[in-house]
């Protein structure tokens, strides 16, 4: 199988790691301070995408150009709702040091959310941090199976506590049958069940991602709907030709979701 295609992907990532050096304490009566890290650098871990496992490793300074050119990063949990800290407001500061991506944040313990954090964290519900991050500099290896990342872009990406790691957006875990049905719910206009949306949803980022997931998800788009691949033939006839402009105005409604 020809890995290359892995080198294309420029898309928000996300990696996580469970808390290293992790504190929560009282600083005053207003305010409590997180200091953990969110990312290890120096230290492979390993990644799946859509085509299995690969190796991964950030590289020492990976941050340090993003964080000198004043990064805008929120403090989130699972990467979701309301900002809990921020780089901007300067409630929150980021700093590569040995070990790697620390994070120390000023935490506002009215807020309930910050109430539930601190009650999962004293009950160790929670034991991983999580970073995004849009990959600026890699290498990989000959065969594709090690990837080094160099340099990253932190910029209204975010560091998170979570719950689980992410994956990285484009899965190895989509099934032909089950994007067929979706495919069929939406050529149908049925109204889409929430399964339907999420497998729509990483077709979605397959198609969005980068070239090389575009590679990827257009011949399986094209298999289940029973039509030519518009990039197989570069000189289709007018039946192939109608064909791919039937792929190109599902792909408008895909991007229209």
């Amino acid at each position: 199988m020809d890995l290359s295609h892995r080198a294309a992907g420029r898309s928000v990532q996300r990696r996580a790691v469970p808390f290293t050096g992790m504190e929560l304490r009282a600083v005053d009566a207003g305010t409590l301070r997180f200091e953990g890290y969110a990312s290890i650098t120096e230290s492979p871990y390993e990644v799946e995408d859509w085509a299995g496992q690969f190796t991964e490793i950030i590289r020492r300074g990976a941050f340090a150009k993003s964080l000198g050119e004043a990064a805008d990063v929120p403090f989130k949990v699972n990467h979701s709702g309301i900002t809990l800290a921020r780089t901007k407001s300067g409630t929150m500061r980021l700093a590569e040091d040995s070990t790697g991506l620390h994070v120390d944040a000023d935490l506002d313990p009215r807020s309930p959310e910050v109430q539930s954090l601190q009650s999962a964290m004293e009950r160790h519900d929670l034991d991983e941090m999580s970073f995004a991050f849009r990959p600026v500099r890699q290498t990989w290896n000959a065969d594709y199976t090690q990837r080094d990342i160099h340099e990253v872009n932190l910029n209204r990406g975010d560091v998170s506590i979570v719950n689980y790691g992410a994956n990285p957006a484009t899965s190895a875990h989509l099934r032909a049958r089950d994007v067929a049905t979706a495919l069929r719910e939406l050529r149908a206009g049925q109204t889409l069940t929430p399964d339907t949306v999420e497998t729509l949803g990483q077709v979605l980022q397959l198609i969005a991602a980068a070239d090389g997931a575009v590679d990827v998800a257009q011949p399986l788009l094209a298999s289940v709907l029973d039509v030519p691949n518009p990039d197989a033939d570069p000189d289709p006839g007018d039946g192939e030709r109608a064909d791919g402009m039937e792929l190109f105005e599902l792909r408008r409604r895909l991007l229209a979701l």
